[in-house]
């Protein structure tokens, strides 16, 4: 947290190459939460840049009451609800609808596991967005409770609720999932 805190205050001063290093620090796991929130590397990428420009902008008025990474978490979060939220908008503008499922069938374990994958990542993207930003920063990103609270700006109770629900509405949609596919 000192070194942070150092590296904080350096870019402040202008240094460059401390928020590089703020940056390094962090981007790999941002990135692998938001790639499990979106199912996708391209918005996951997009979000990451976007939440470094906007933390590097706001960073004057970052208080330090939490980590960098909690703080980070929440704008790169924020930013990611309001694309889920903008294209959900566009979709029913359009009303354009997904591309058909490969109806390919599986060959090997591989197969079978990028099924079990996109699977998840379907019933993910089905869930409503408090509740896949719960799920996916706990069971994804491993973060603790009040880290969640802190990064979506909620109590820890209410963390418990959501994350309880996501789960249910998980397992109803792969459950959904496995009885309304044909069987091979």
């Amino acid at each position: 947290m000192r070194r942070e805190t150092e590296l904080i205050r350096k870019t402040l001063e202008g240094d460059a190459e401390a928020f590089g290093e703020l940056v390094r620090a962090h981007q790999d796991r941002l990135y692998t939460s938001l790639v499990h929130y979106f199912g996708n590397e391209a918005d996951a990428l997009d979000v990451v840049q976007d939440a470094f420009v906007q933390a590097l902008q706001k960073l004057p008025r970052f208080e330090q009451q939490s980590s960098f990474y909690t703080w980070l978490y929440r704008i790169a979060f924020n930013l990611a609800s309001n694309r889920v939220r903008r294209r959900r908008r566009e979709r029913e503008i359009l009303a354009d609808h997904a591309p058909p499922r490969d109806a390919a069938e599986p060959a090997s374990r591989r197969l079978e596991r990028d099924e079990t994958i996109e699977q998840v990542r379907a019933a993910l993207a089905g869930i409503p967005d408090p509740y896949r930003s719960v799920i996916v920063l706990r069971e994804l990103d491993g973060a603790d409770y009040a880290t969640i609270a802190q990064i979506l700006d909620i109590e820890v109770g209410t963390v418990r609720s959501r994350l309880h629900r996501a789960r249910a509405m998980l397992k109803e949609s792969l459950l959904r999932q496995v009885h309304d596919e044909p069987e091979s």
